[in-house]
């Protein structure tokens, strides 16, 4: 768990270990989410990004006389 500061701007800097864990770049755009009594920051994927994550085999199966 890592431990940050709020400025007199309430700014405050992800630490390394967080960003590289999570991929966070320069520039990119996050999520602030306020709940219950904490704040989450969740980095907002592009559609393209987020392409084959949920990957595996099909969970049906087509009837044969549909495409």
């Amino acid at each position: 768990m890592e431990k940050v500061t709020v400025s007199p701007k309430y700014q405050v800097v992800i630490p390394r270990s967080v960003r590289e864990r999570l991929g966070i770049r320069p520039g990119q755009q996050v999520q602030m989410v306020a709940y219950e009594d904490r704040i989450e920051v969740i980095p907002v994927r592009s559609a393209k990004e987020l392409r084959g994550f949920l990957h595996g085999p099909n969970s049906f199966e087509r009837e044969s006389d549909r495409l």
